[in-house]
């Protein structure tokens, strides 16, 4: 005991002399001695405090605290933190535990602050005065908040005994703390309290004023006092050229008068700001010295505090009421205020007020709320929640003050909030919004620490304002505008952009990011006519108007998904739409064999518009080139999706400078392409989701750079979102700096992007060579080798052989196939190296991995490989003057070479209209594959052609098969897109059909994407004869005609797996036994038919036997099941009677009622027949020519030429429209 007695006042010692210390450097003047009073007087309040708390411990002094100065917490408190001198430990512990569950209260330092209070911001002027707080010693001086402010303690020293620490988030610009100081400060010396005046102070109340500036002109208007209750309090205004607030005092006057009389003040005096920090509404007080001025742009005049002006409480034994020389009756008061009461300014009109109808433009409402921050939405764009139920926007109020206060557990008592109720934009909760009229004021700190922000959740304050005071957005529109933001910013930052970058406020030259996104959006939503807010109207005006006092529940205009989001949602509305059913309707899908079902099942696609999604995307990415699949691709911080772009219309995109630019899309198409693996046995069991062994999904988006926005982003944080590979570094040579060189080169051709094995040189590498992804170009050298000089290319330099032969074959693999898509016949590209000099660089020589004679054999004078780090550029028009003007039209084969026997070149190009595309069995596997094989073959695509030719009304058609290593095929080969295809193979098929290829050097170049909306054009109505016409005539149309008689007809069951018969369901396949016990159904019918102009045999199969017949889905339905009997039925009607010859027994019922329904006029009649030709445009056996044909008339022989009849392939029939005419005919025959 004795020891630690002994210890405790060596403690005290130290700790006294450390305070002394303190206090002389901190507190005392500069350059002078030690103060003796103010030190002992600083000791005892520290004394007083800390004996307050009433468990010392028996120690007088607080030892285990230390004194902080301003500059202790500006440079070494990284940390929030508070401090209460007065709080024993279990004080703290249970201040703590009001924090609330979610939050985490301020730790606990024990640190002493004293420090002079001040409004004047450092050693500046009295003008530089802002309305802000201070705390000031020798070291510096620290902003700070109090929330009962009395302005008698400006300028004198305080102990701070409870306060708390918020240091300087890292993103923030002004790298200050800031303190907020709890409860009623200590002073160090006693303040003096001034005694009252010694005449009570004449004043005039509300009502008197109001009418002292209606009557101005009557009675000189000499400086005033005014009293009155505070009613009204409006937000600090600060602006370049000054600081002011509006208070508005009420009340009547004790001797009586108007209760609702109120009068308005203007307070602009620099020092006088702060009094907005020690006014509280339903207090009263009085105003000393107040003039009358006008207000520029107003027609009226307010009181205006002066210099001298000072702000007391009202106490009602201190003033007395002025009494005016003028007599103010109440008829004249009436009359005078009717004269110069001032006329409501014109409202400004509100980009949301456009469609003033009733129900779409509402009022806000003005009230007062106090209630308790819980959340912050976005501190930039000064959103909070509030009470957990409401929003809280400050964003139309300078909210600079209380930013680094208000979070989670601040109290806040809000004045003239506007409640603003189904705001929209994808806002759910009601919105209270201060505008310039109404005030927040703090009515309690924050318990809890402040979360640690990140620098994205900081930036933007500048530009959320600009939205707001520039832009003149209204709050729907507003809210909406910072969502996007954010979602543009978790697209965008921080790989492809920085915060601060895509965050910054717009200026001249140096645009906004951020707001460029939004601008095509908000220049619909709000047009940027609106006229500038003033301040002293939207304060002063009665009836109040304000940018929030009306508004429009907004739609949501459109969103900003991640090209994740839009690929996942783009598939599952492609699966969701995935039926069987529906891509294979009934009937035709009830007499299709499993390897058919399967088949047509496999590949279908889906396009979705932005219109099918709500609200609708805006697509958004940095456009990158692939170097591991040759293809272009939109890629943001969740991933990537691929692309097809064109420039416009058949234009394809030909410039490399696109790469790295941030592409803005709200016109495009979402294409999903479906492939499917399944095993159904029969149409039966299409509902059934089991027989489904796979399906994937190719997302992918096509549109045109005309309708896109296209940013150019920053180079030096690109890389990470262009390029999916590091780039290659060349080593720096001692002889010199890296220079670039190039060369020009026209392209003539290019090939197809797949994998080739490349020729490796004898001994290279012992490891066998793996087919690799690349693509050849060929073309010419345009002039030698040029270096960059300053901004432009340098001269030429002489080429060794000036008449050697500049044909070059390039070839692009590795990282280089990037190029694949800018690269296009008939342009002139720039080939860049960046490095050392090296002489010959582009020269033959070079690196290649084809061996020399080929490219002999080809006419290539030289070979190049393309490197990595090598770039290509379109040339410009400045580089070689003339050359740029060559034809740049595509090769196309003529019409004529194409649908020929003749294959001197069968190699053709042309252009044509993609009609359907499905997947089928390869060209190879159609020679030796046996139906029901269930050996894994390789797949293929037909895709079935419309080409373009002119001087033809109906096009020609054309198949193209698509085999590996060409699949999956290209993007882009849709129905409904025009293809140019270029150096496709030309087949003849066994039956004499051409047909096309894919090969090595085809080179496929999409022009235009398939309609938005697909409107089916009826079949050309025509005459039978027309159809004789060769090329002239439609492939596919609708003939109004009659069938004469009946050719055959076949009705038969056959097995689903192997298409063997089917005799009462049981297969009859042998070696090997089919084990398949499904069935189904097959018909086909030949007749012969007329219109009066020429005669058709046309060929119907399966479901169209049945309107061929003319029978019902139930009739047929039991003629099938009476065939399945037997399993085959087969009737053949020949020669000129018509005798019947059949698989059956003639005397069967079924024969006979099979004969006798194919010659009855239930069959032989009127049809409307649409049909497609048998023989295919592309067929080239020649036309057979007409025959002689003998006739005879009586007794008179008739000798003429007949056509060959026309054969049709049936695609439906139609019964007449007019069943009475069609009767009539029938009769007749």
């Amino acid at each position: 005991m004795a020891a630690s007695s002994a210890q405790a006042p060596s403690c005290e010692q130290a700790w006294l002399e450390a305070a002394q210390a303190f206090i002389q450097e901190t507190l005392c003047p500069p350059g002078k001695g030690p103060d003796v009073q103010l030190t002992h007087l600083v000791i005892d309040c520290v004394k007083t405090i800390w004996l307050s708390q009433g468990t010392s411990q028996g120690f007088t002094l607080p030892l285990s605290y230390s004194f902080a100065s301003v500059q202790d917490l500006r440079t070494r408190q990284r940390l929030p933190c508070c401090s209460h001198l007065s709080w024993s430990s279990t004080a703290y512990q249970a201040w703590a535990q009001e924090a609330g569950p979610s939050g985490v209260p301020l730790p606990r330092e024990r640190l002493i602050i004293v420090g002079t209070l001040t409004d004047l911001p450092g050693d500046l002027e009295q003008e530089c005065r802002n309305g802000n707080l201070y705390v000031r010693d020798n070291t510096g001086i620290l902003g700070c908040e109090l929330i009962d402010l009395d302005l008698s303690w400006l300028g004198h020293l305080f102990l701070f005994p409870s306060w708390s620490y918020l240091p300087p988030a890292r993103w923030s610009s002004s790298g200050e703390g800031h303190l907020e100081l709890w409860g009623v400060p200590v002073p160090v010396f006693p303040l003096t309290i001034s005694p009252g005046p010694l005449t009570p102070i004449p004043v005039l109340y509300p009502e008197t004023a109001s009418c002292l500036l209606r009557h101005r002109s009557k009675l000189r208007v000499g400086p005033k006092n005014l009293a009155g209750k505070l009613i009204r309090l409006s937000a600090l205004v600060k602006s370049q050229k000054k600081a002011y607030f509006i208070l508005t005092l009420g009340g009547s006057s004790p001797a009586g008068g108007q209760a609702g009389s109120h009068v308005s003040v203007i307070v602009q005096v620099p020092a006088q700001l702060v009094w907005h920090r020690a006014l509280w509404p339903s207090r009263a007080y009085v105003l000393t010295e107040l003039r009358v001025s006008k207000i520029r742009g107003h027609r009226y005049y307010v009181w205006t505090t002066s210099p001298s002006s000072h702000l007391l409480p009202l106490k009602p034994e201190c003033v007395r009421e002025l009494e005016l020389e003028l007599e103010l009756d109440g008829p004249l008061l009436e009359a005078d205020r009717s004269k110069s009461d001032p006329k409501p300014l014109p409202r400004p009109s509100n980009s949301q007020d456009k469609k003033d109808q009733k129900g779409l433009v509402r009022d806000s409402r003005l009230l007062s709320y106090t209630g308790t921050v819980t959340g912050v939405l976005n501190q930039s764009a000064g959103l909070y929640e509030l009470d957990g139920q409401l929003g809280l926007c400050f964003a139309y109020q300078q909210f600079h003050g209380l930013r680094q206060v208000v979070r989670p557990g601040v109290s806040l008592e809000l004045q003239d909030v506007h409640l603003l109720q189904s705001v929209g934009g994808g806002t759910r909760r009601p919105v209270l919004a201060p505008c310039l009229r109404g005030a927040v004021l703090l009515r309690g700190f924050s318990r809890q620490k402040p979360e640690t922000q990140s620098s994205h959740q900081a930036q933007g304050a500048s530009l959320y304002e600009q939205l707001v005071w520039e832009r003149q957005l209204g709050l729907p529109v507003y809210l909406w505008a910072t969502k996007a933001l954010e979602d543009l910013a978790r697209k965008l930052c921080p790989h492809v952009l920085r915060h601060h970058q895509f965050l910054q406020r717009s200026s001249p030259g140096n645009p906004s990011l951020g707001l460029q996104l939004l601008t095509p959006t908000l220049d619909v939503l709000a047009p940027s006519c609106c006229p500038s807010r003033n301040s002293h109207n939207e304060i002063l005006e009665e009836p109040h108007h304000c940018p929030l006092q009306r508004y429009a529940r907004l739609q949501t205009p459109c969103c900003f998904p991640t090209l994740t989001t839009l690929k996942e949602e783009g598939q599952r509305r492609a699966w969701a739409s995935f039926d069987p059913k529906t891509l294979l309707p009934l009937p035709e899908a009830s007499h299709l064999p499993s390897c058919q079902l399967n088949q047509r099942l496999a590949w279908s696609w889906l396009c979705l518009l932005p219109s099918a999604f709500h609200p609708a995307p805006v697509l958004l990415g940095v456009l990158v080139a692939s170097s591991r699949k040759g293809c272009l691709q939109l890629r943001d911080q969740s991933g990537s999706l691929p692309c097809l772009l064109l420039a416009k219309h058949s234009q394809p995109l030909a410039d490399p400078q696109l790469i790295g630019c941030l592409v803005r899309v709200e016109r495009f198409q979402l294409v999903v392409e479906r492939n499917v693996r399944s095993t159904f046995p029969s149409w039966k069991e299409l509902s059934m989701a089991g027989f489904i062994q796979k399906q994937q999904a190719r997302v992918y988006v096509q549109f045109f750079l005309a309708d896109a926005l296209i940013l150019p982003v920053p180079r030096p944080f690109l890389h990470s979102a262009t390029s999916s590979t590091p780039p290659k570094t060349v080593p720096t040579l001692p002889g010199g700096p890296h220079v670039e060189q190039s060369r020009l080169f026209l392209l003539s051709h290019k090939e197809a992007l797949m994998k080739r094995n490349f020729f490796v040189p004898p001994g290279a590498s012992l490891e066998v060579p793996k087919p690799t992804l690349s693509f050849h170009v060929s073309g010419n050298w345009l002039g030698g080798t040029q270096r960059k000089e300053g901004t432009g290319w340098g001269s030429f330099e002489p080429k060794g052989n000036e008449n050697k032969d500049q044909k070059v074959l390039l070839i692009f693999l590795g990282s280089s196939v990037r190029w694949f898509e800018f690269l296009h016949p008939g342009q002139v590209y720039r080939l860049v190296a960046s490095g050392p000099p090296t002489p010959m660089l582009f020269e033959e020589g070079g690196s290649s991995c084809i061996s020399q004679r080929p490219l002999e054999l080809a006419g290539y004078a030289s070979c190049l490989t393309v490197q990595d780090e090598w770039t290509v550029e379109l040339a410009s028009s400045q580089d070689i003057p003339g050359v740029l003007d060559i034809n740049k039209a595509l090769p196309e084969s003529s019409l004529t070479d194409l649908l020929s026997a003749n294959f001197t070149d069968s190699l053709v190009s042309f252009s044509a209209e993609i009609l359907s595309r499905t997947p089928c069995e390869p060209l190879s596997a159609l020679l030796w594959t046996k139906p029901g094989s269930t050996g894994a073959v390789r797949g293929c695509v037909k895709l079935t052609v419309a080409l373009e030719t002119a001087g033809y009304e109906f096009p020609p058609h054309l198949d193209i098969y698509i085999e590996d290593p060409h699949l999956p095929p290209p993007l882009g080969l849709l129905p409904g897109a025009r293809v140019y295809f270029n150096q496709l193979e030309k087949r003849v098929s066994r039956s004499h059909n051409v047909y096309c290829c894919f090969r090595s050097s085809t080179y496929v170049q999409v022009l235009s994407f398939p309609p938005d909306t697909t409107i089916s054009a009826p079949l050309p109505h025509i005459y039978l004869a027309e159809l004789l016409q060769g090329g002239q005539a439609p492939f596919r149309a609708t003939a109004s005609c009659h069938i004469v008689s009946v050719f055959s007809l076949q009705l038969f069951w056959v097995c689903a797996h192997c298409t063997s018969l089917c005799p009462q369901g049981r297969c009859t396949r042998q070696g090997p036994t089919c084990s398949a016990q499904t069935s189904i159904s097959q018909a086909s019918i030949s007749f012969l038919v007329e219109d009066g102009t020429a005669e058709a045999v046309v060929a119907c199969r399966n479901h169209q036997v049945a309107a061929a017949l003319g029978l019902c889905p139930s009739e047929w339905t039991s003629l099938l099941e009476f065939v399945q009997g037997p399993g085959r039925v087969a009737l053949q009607f020949t020669g000129p009677g018509a005798h019947l010859e059949s698989s059956a027994k003639i005397d069967e019922p079924l024969t006979l009622f099979l004969r006798t329904l194919c010659t009855s006029p239930s069959v032989l009649r009127p049809i409307v027949l649409s049909f497609e030709l048998e023989r295919k445009p592309s067929k080239i056996i020649p036309l057979e020519p007409p025959q002689l044909q003998r006739f005879q008339c009586g007794e008179l022989p008739f000798l003429t030429r007949v056509n060959p009849r026309i054969r049709l392939s049936c695609l439906s029939i139609q019964e007449p429209e007019h069943p009475s005419s069609v009767e009539a005919f029938v009769s007749s025959c």
